[in-house]
């Protein structure tokens, strides 16, 4: 999606691109718990490959941990999400794909039932518990919210094309509008800080 951003100060606008790209939160996998991974994949290369898969997100019903009410390490119901992959047994060489991955609720799954996760041989098996959680991409590039988020001066004075490339987790549109709440919180923050400093 591409928006057209009129008598915005390139400071302003930039700090959009920016929060557009990785300062708006998103689902990704952050923690697994390996049940069984016969697999030529390392438990570690598996729990990545997993962590780099996009999930659907809904900022709506549920909270970044930090600011979630239950304060809990373990995380509750509206912060955190399970997802379960069990490939099972095979007799031939197959590879798992993300559609494999099932969640406990039903909007938090993967954008892309066809991303492929790993290679299993005849008589391999991998089972995992993941959980999922809110985060952003200054965390940790799966958390980036956007592909890609570009600014570009066109032949007007005092405007500029913003081009957001959305993950899938969130529609472009979602993400510019909570880009720019985002944007607008930090400016808060930052009056609050300076008004301090000056008293």
């Amino acid at each position: 999606m591409s928006v057209k951003l009129k008598n915005i100060p390139l400071q302003y606008a930039n700090a959009l691109r920016r929060v557009c790209l990785n300062g708006v939160p998103v689902f990704a996998i952050d923690t697994i718990d390996v049940i069984e991974n016969t697999s030529v994949l390392a438990d570690e290369g598996l729990a990545h490959r997993l962590g780099l898969v996009p999930l659907k997100t809904d900022l709506s019903r549920f909270n970044e941990p930090s600011k979630c009410k239950c304060q809990s390490k373990t995380g509750c119901s509206n912060c955190k999400v399970m997802l379960v992959l069990d490939s099972g047994d095979s007799d031939a060489t197959r590879t798992v794909l993300s559609d494999e991955l099932s969640s406990e609720d039903s909007s938090i799954k993967p954008t892309s039932e066809k991303i492929p996760i790993v290679q299993l041989a005849p008589g391999q098996r991998v089972k995992v518990e993941c959980h999922a959680r809110l985060g952003r991409g200054t965390e940790h590039a799966k958390w980036n919210s956007s592909n890609i988020s570009t600014l570009i001066e066109t032949d007007e004075e005092d405007e500029r094309i913003l081009t957001v490339e959305s993950t899938g987790a969130l529609s472009p549109e979602q993400i510019i509008l909570a880009g720019v709440d985002e944007v607008s919180d930090k400016l808060d923050e930052f009056k609050k800080m300076i008004s301090q400093i000056q008293e």
